[in-house]
């Protein structure tokens, strides 16, 4: 206990968001990385990486692992947050870099670990149909039985604030800030004014499905766009029968809804669908009736 009491005050305990941020940052750069090399692929016959994706995938983290906790004891995301591993199997107060061995069996559990985890399947599948069906359910086993050691693992990470991950505690490599970090300051008004901007948002994405932008939008356009009185000879069905009064094209199917207006079938039979409560853009009129428009008109109307 005493030597992990003098451990304890020898390095800066590093806070849990920043090592959850480390990981997620890990996370985007690999995406990013693999990204950028399958574009150059792009020219290629499709599917020309599908058999060798997994073995591509642990090359590309091989270099990253070489570049980054190789060589510098630390991840991509680690050295953004100013955060780096150091030995916490080491009996000094001072820092101590990770040891090859811890190293290479990061390289191993992280990087060999995600390889035989797309690949096992593959590795047996050519053996007898008995034999293959025990090794999937051994492997199912085990891989269940990882994800239920990491889960534990992540809560006792919460509880203490060490060894985010099962690698880090299963290896003894600890996560700690590279020089003190200095007293913070906090801008109370901009933080006011995002915590004001994200619970304004979040109430905008709460209540914006359960309006019926749809019907708005006509009912406004009803009201921009009124028309005179519908007992004037150029009201009739004959006249607004040369465009839709939803898409304003020349309607294809025309029907109509029971007022002086004709609709595209399509146009009409959509937004009835979407909206039960459907009412005409230009007079506002329910729908009573979808028929077919009995007037004739000639194509030739259309050229006028």
């Amino acid at each position: 206990m005493a030597s992990s009491t003098r451990n304890e005050k020898g390095v800066n305990p590093v806070l849990r968001i920043s090592q959850l941020d480390a990981l997620e940052l890990n996370k985007a750069l690999e995406q990013l990385v693999w990204s950028q090399f399958t574009s150059c692929f792009h020219g290629f016959k499709p599917g020309v990486l599908a058999h060798f994706e997994p073995e591509v995938k642990a090359f590309l983290c091989l270099i990253l692992w070489r570049f980054t906790v190789y060589s510098k004891n630390a991840t991509v995301g680690q050295a953004i947050l100013n955060i780096q591993y150091k030995n916490n199997l080491s009996q000094t107060e001072k820092y101590q870099p990770l040891s090859k061995h811890q190293k290479l069996w990061y390289l191993i559990f992280t990087v060999g670990g995600r390889w035989l985890e797309e690949r096992c399947y593959d590795l047996f599948s050519n053996r007898q149909q008995q034999s293959f069906s025990r090794i999937k359910t051994y492997i199912s086993f085990g891989a269940g039985l990882l994800k239920l050691c990491g889960l534990l693992n992540f809560l006792i990470f919460l509880r203490k604030g060490t060894f985010a991950t099962l690698t880090e505690r299963v290896l003894g490599i600890r996560s700690v800030f590279c020089k003190p970090q200095s007293v913070r300051q906090v801008g109370f008004e901009y933080m006011n004014r995002e915590l004001l901007w994200h619970g304004f948002a979040e109430f905008l994405i709460y209540l914006l499905p359960l309006i019926n932008v749809q019907k708005l939008k006509l009912k406004i356009s009803s009201w921009c766009l009124p028309i005179a009185g519908l007992s004037n000879s150029e009201n009739t069905l004959a006249d607004h029968g040369r465009e839709c009064s939803l898409c304003g094209e020349w309607p294809t199917m025309p029907h109509t809804i029971g007022c002086p207006h004709v609709f595209c079938y399509y146009c009409v039979k959509s937004n009835y669908l979407f909206d039960m409560y459907f009412t005409c853009p230009k007079c506002g009129s329910e729908v009573h009736t979808l028929q077919p428009l009995k007037y004739k008109i000639e194509m030739t109307e259309l050229h006028v």
